[in-house]
């Protein structure tokens, strides 16, 4: 009858209210000890796993690698030579990125790269420009360290790989483009990001070489066209390109690969920050609660949960960690534009102190230079 039934409909009605949380906060505990005792006992497989399986959790592959980086994990850059498709640890716990982080590079190719570890013998040296491998060709050049050669074919100047060469895959960027297809955006990209510069090339170099190289061609040249190369070397600057400064680098990263193991952006800009009184994350542990502070970073998270009445939470990532950042209401909506668009903010608020529990209860935000940067952040979800 209806009393029963309302019986009923109270009891699984209040069950509700604490039933599935007991029951997803004891799921999420066991994962939460897991992963906590992976990351505290084997950091390099447990960074290199959430890598590899991306998109997932709540951070962006670039603050993963920050976060292992701080932690003291060290990364090798993407390499067509040593990289695989997935990132991978070595025996001393390095990881190295893999093809998988470089912007729009198709997965077959990816893989192409990877499965001709073993598909081509290596001679002992070689030109990375033209492939020769005639001794009496290759010069040795004088210099303070013994290691660059020069090529009398194609007046190449090149420093010798620290790698050893039975871990080549490539001979050449010819013998890259040969075998694995690579269109020339995809090395474009590649050269951008340094993946190139086991051929013996910074990135500005490779850069200007794969315009040569990516010609379609067919298997012998004619004179005309033999000629015709020719001459475009002699009418190329003989000195070399300026490599990218180090914020170049850090840009092409970004754009390349969506993260960078090279500086943090905010790094480049400490000094200036440092005069306007801004404080590092890892300074705020020092500072005393109701303290007005400044802090900067890039933004990284941007949340507002549905039982915050309007609150939203910031997290900023600088060169030293993060700092989370509370959003009133009425300052939120006074500055909409500025936190939601900027990808680097400054905040001026005071600091909160709160169980150990650290924030900075933002007043003012506003947003810092146009770093040139496509940060990714975690947006209301």
């Amino acid at each position: 009858d209806g009393a029963a039934e309302d019986e009923i409909v109270r009891s699984i009605t209040s069950f509700a209210l604490y039933g599935f949380p007991e029951s997803h906060a004891a799921s999420f505990a066991l994962l939460v000890y897991a992963s906590a005792y992976l990351k505290a006992h084997y950091p390099a497989a447990f960074y290199t796993a959430l890598l590899n399986n991306q998109p997932m959790g709540f951070y962006h592959p670039a603050t993963l690698v920050k976060d292992a980086q701080r932690r003291g994990v060290r990364f090798e850059g993407i390499d067509v030579q040593r990289s695989n498709w997935d990132c991978s640890v070595a025996a001393d716990g390095t990881i190295r990125l893999g093809l998988r982080y470089v912007s729009g590079l198709r997965e077959e190719i990816g893989r192409s790269i990877e499965s001709a570890s073993t598909a081509v013998r290596v001679p002992a040296l070689v030109c990375p420009k033209c492939g020769c491998d005639d001794p009496s060709m290759l010069e040795r050049v004088e210099d303070v360290t013994g290691q660059r050669r020069f090529c009398s074919t194609c007046a190449h100047d090149w420093a010798l790989m620290s790698q050893p060469r039975s871990a080549r895959r490539f001979h050449a960027l010819d013998d890259l483009i040969d075998r694995t297809g690579v269109r020339r955006d995809e090395l474009v990209t590649l050269a951008e990001i340094g993946a190139l510069n086991a051929f013996g090339y910074d990135r500005r170099t490779a850069l200007w070489q794969i315009e040569e190289a990516s010609r379609k061609s067919g298997e012998l040249f004619t004179l005309k066209e033999t000629e015709e190369r020719r001459q475009e070397s002699e009418e190329k600057p003989k000195g070399p390109l300026p490599s990218m400064t180090p914020v170049e680098r850090v840009v092409a990263d970004y754009a390349g690969t969506g993260l960078t193991i090279g500086p943090h952006p905010m790094s480049f800009r400490r000094s200036e920050l440092a005069m306007r009184g801004v404080l590092r994350s890892i300074d705020l542990p020092r500072g005393r609660h109701g303290r007005r502070v400044r802090v900067a970073g890039a933004v990284i998270t941007r949340q507002r949960p549905g039982t915050a009445k309007g609150f939203v939470f910031l997290t900023l990532e600088d060169e030293t960690g993060v700092a989370n950042i509370i959003v009133r209401p009425q300052v939120f909506a006074a500055q909409k534009m500025t936190i939601l668009e900027h990808p680097f903010l400054l905040v001026e608020g005071r600091l909160q102190i709160q169980d150990g529990v650290m924030s900075v209860q933002a007043e003012r935000c506003q947003g810092l230079w146009d770093a040139g940067l496509d940060v990714d952040s975690h947006d209301f979800r």
